[in-house]
């Protein structure tokens, strides 16, 4: 059954986008209410837990291992850039998995869907971050 998940929150979210005009349009990943939890970083599983949303267009947000954070998106689809990162600065035992979280999302240059509904964020260096919607 979570097969059919992903194809049917895709169309979904394309059909909210023409609905909504072409600033949308421009982030197919970025339906309103999606929340992404990031499984790997550089093809290695990632321990801690972090989110990554798109509140409204250009804007990001989520729950670092640690910290909320958010910034700007400012590529239009297929890019990906997210800017202007800015955190909160409460001390817990991750913060190590934070900082390269953080930094691996700061270096991502391009977006894509896999055919498994996987959001895959990846870089000219060949650096990838793999993110699946949260259940």
């Amino acid at each position: 059954m979570s097969g059919r998940v992903a194809p049917r929150r895709a169309l979904l979210a394309l059909a909210a986008m023409a609905a909504v005009g072409p600033a949308m349009a421009d982030t197919p990943y970025a339906e309103p209410g999606t929340v992404w939890v990031v499984e790997t970083i550089n093809g290695q599983p990632f321990a801690a837990r972090a989110t990554l949303g798109f509140p409204e267009a250009g804007r990001i947000a989520g729950q670092a291992p640690c910290n909320r954070y958010g910034g700007a998106q400012t590529a239009s689809w297929p890019g990906f850039a997210a800017t202007e990162v800015f955190a909160t600065r409460m001390a817990c035992p991750e913060l190590a998995a934070e900082g390269a979280y953080l930094a691996a999302l700061s270096a991502m240059r391009q977006a894509r869907l896999g055919p498994d509904g996987a959001l895959i964020l990846s870089n000219e260096t060949g650096g990838e971050m793999v993110f699946r919607p949260a259940p």
